[in-house]
C-alpha cells in the first residue's frame, strides 16, 4: 500500500455547495494545525479569477464561524489555485498538470455530482494524472448494485484499489468512532452483545428539516440511497461486526464486509417509505413525485451472533428533532420477580449511543424506589464524550486520505454488498406514505416495529448537552 503523503490537493467541483459549506472550512483547519501546505488546485466549469475563488473561500469561513487566524488564512489563500475548463474535455485535464507542476503524487478529490464521476476519473487516467496518485470520491457511490460495480470497474481501470478513497463523513465522526472503541476496549459488554441477550437494536436518523435547496438532488436520491444504504449501515457495521483479527484497520474493514454479506436481503413489506406533506411543492421537485423523504426498515443479520435479532432503521426529513442515535434493547430478566418489572409495565434495559447533536452514552437500568415495596423506576447513567477541539469530519478524512490512512474509508466489497442488501426494494417499494411536518413519520412505520415494542424517539433533553 502507497504510503507517502499527497503533495497537492486537486478539488474537483470547488466552487459547488459541498466545497462551499464542509470543504473550505476543513482546509482552513488543517492548515491552522498545520497539516497542509501543499498546493490546493481548483476545479470547476465557471470562468472565474483566482480573486473569485479566494472571495468564495472567505465567504464560507465567516458563515462557518469566521476567520479566528488571519495568518492561516493568508497561508490557505496562498495555496490557492484556480483551473476553470470542461470536465468532458481533455484540455482540462493538460491544464491541470500543467499546474500541478512537480507534484507526483496528488489527492484528486470529486467533491462533484455522482454522474461525473466516471467521466472525470476517466479523463485523469487518459491525462497521465493517476500514477502515483489518489483520488477521493464522495458518496453515493453508485444507486445501485449494477452502477455501483460499473463504477469500482471504472476506477479500477485507473487506479488501484489501495488509492481509491470513498468518503463518507459520517465515518469521521468522533462519536461513531467511539462506537468501535467502546466495543472492543471494553470486556463486559461482549457476553451479552449476541443473541441470547439483545432483544432488538434501533437506529435513528433524524432531521427536523426539509431538502431545502436540494430537491433535484434528492429526486434522484431519496432517503434510502442518500441516507441508509451507506451512514446508517455503517453504524451497523460497527456494532455487529466480529473483533478484527489483528491491530490494524485492514481487518476491521475486512469484519465489517462480513456484517453486509451476512444481511438477509430487504424485501418490499420490511421498508416503510414517507414522504412529508409539502415535498412536491418544494423547488426542482415533480409534481407526482414518489420518492422517500423518510424511511423505516426491519433488517436481519443471518450470523451466528445476530440470527433473529431484527434491526430496526429509520430516518427522515422534517421530523420532531435533529438527532442521530442508537438503542440497543437487551431482553428482560428471566423471571418477573418484580410486579412492575413485568414486560407489559416497563422497558427493558437497554444501552444507548447518542451520536448527534452532541456524544453521549447511556446505560439504562432498574432502580428500587425508597421504600418497603419493591417498586422502581428506570433511570440512565450517562458518560458523556463530548470533547473541546475535536477535528470535523471533513479535516479528519481529508487529512487520512492526504496521508494515505484507509482506515475511515470504504471498501469494494462492503459497498457492493450493502448495495445488494437494498437491491430487492430499489426497483419496486411500496408506495410512498404521506406524513405531516414535525411528526415520527408515517403511522405504517409503528406498525413495522409493533411486534418488538415502539420506536423510542430522541429528545435533546434526554441527555446532557
Amino acid at each position: 500500500m502507497t504510503t507517502r503523503h499527497s503533495d497537492a490537493l486537486v478539488v474537483f467541483g470547488v466552487t459547488g455547495d459541498l466545497a462551499h459549506k464542509m470543504i473550505f472550512p476543513a482546509l482552513y483547519a488543517m492548515v491552522k494545525r498545520d497539516k497542509l501546505k501543499c498546493p490546493i488546485i481548483g476545479v470547476a466549469a465557471p470562468d472565474w479569477s483566482l480573486a473569485d475563488l479566494k472571495q468564495r473561500v472567505k465567504d464560507s469561513l465567516e458563515q462557518a464561524g469566521g476567520i479566528d487566524n488571519k495568518r492561516a488564512f493568508h497561508d490557505l489563500v496562498s495555496l490557492l489555485v484556480y483551473v476553470s475548463g470542461d470536465y468532458n474535455d481533455p484540455a482540462t485535464f493538460t491544464k491541470i498538470k500543467e499546474t500541478l507542476g512537480t507534484a507526483r503524487h496528488p489527492a484528486h478529490y470529486l467533491a462533484i455530482p455522482p454522474s461525473l464521476f466516471p467521466t472525470v476519473i476517466t479523463g485523469l487516467g487518459a491525462a497521465g494524472l493517476a500514477k502515483g496518485a489518489r483520488v477521493i470520491v464522495e458518496k453515493p457511490f453508485g444507486r445501485d448494485l449494477a452502477s455501483a460495480r460499473e463504477l469500482n470497474k471504472v476506477a479500477h481501470a485507473v487506479f488501484p484499489e489501495d488509492s481509491i478513497y470513498r468518503i463518507d463523513h459520517f465515518l469521521g465522526k468522533e462519536a461513531i468512532m467511539n462506537i468501535l472503541y467502546f466495543r472492543f476496549a471494553n470486556s463486559f459488554f461482549e457476553p451479552i452483545w449476541n443473541r441470547n441477550y439483545v432483544a432488538s437494536v434501533q437506529i435513528t436518523l433524524s432531521e427536523d428539516f426539509g431538502v431545502k435547496n436540494r430537491g433535484a438532488f434528492y429526486e434522484s436520491a431519496g432517503c434510502l440511497r442518500d441516507v441508509v444504504q451507506n451512514h446508517l449501515f455503517q453504524v451497523v457495521a460497527l456494532l455487529a461486526m466480529e473483533p478484527p483479527a489483528v491491530r490494524e484497520y485492514g481487518a476491521v474493514h475486512v469484519e465489517k464486509a462480513k456484517v453486509f454479506l451476512a444481511m438477509r436481503p430487504l424485501q418490499p413489506d420490511d421498508l416503510v417509505r414517507g414522504q412529508y406533506a409539502g415535498y412536491r411543492k418544494e423547488p426542482e421537485v415533480a409534481k407526482n413525485s414518489d420518492v422517500e423523504t423518510f424511511c423505516a426498515l426491519r433488517l436481519f443479520i443471518d450470523s451466528w451472533r445476530w440470527k433473529g435479532v431484527p434491526w430496526y432503521l429509520r430516518s427522515g426529513k422534517c421530523l420532531p428533532e435533529n438527532a442521530h442515535e442508537v438503542i440497543v434493547e437487551l431482553k428482560p430478566p428471566p423471571q418477573d420477580l418484580f410486579e412492575d418489572s413485568a414486560p407489559a409495565t416497563s422497558r427493558a434495559n437497554y444501552l444507548r449511543f447518542r451520536l448527534a447533536p452532541n456524544s453521549a452514552i447511556a446505560i439504562a437500568a432498574r432502580v428500587k424506589r425508597k421504600g418497603k415495596q419493591f417498586v422502581g423506576d428506570q433511570e440512565e447513567m450517562y458518560m458523556v464524550e463530548e470533547q473541546s477541539g475535536e477535528d470535523s469530519p471533513y479535516e479528519r478524512l481529508l487529512s487520512d486520505a492526504m496521508a494515505g490512512d484507509d482506515a475511515l474509508f470504504t471498501r469494494e466489497d462492503a459497498v457492493e454488498a450493502a448495495w445488494a442488501v437494498v437491491e430487492p426494494v430499489l426497483q419496486s417499494p411500496h408506495p410512498c406514505r404521506p406524513y405531516r411536518r414535525g411528526t415520527w413519520g408515517p403511522k405504517e412505520a409503528d406498525d413495522l416495529i409493533a411486534a418488538d415494542g415502539t420506536w423510542h424517539n430522541p429528545k435533546l433533553s434526554d441527555l446532557p448537552t
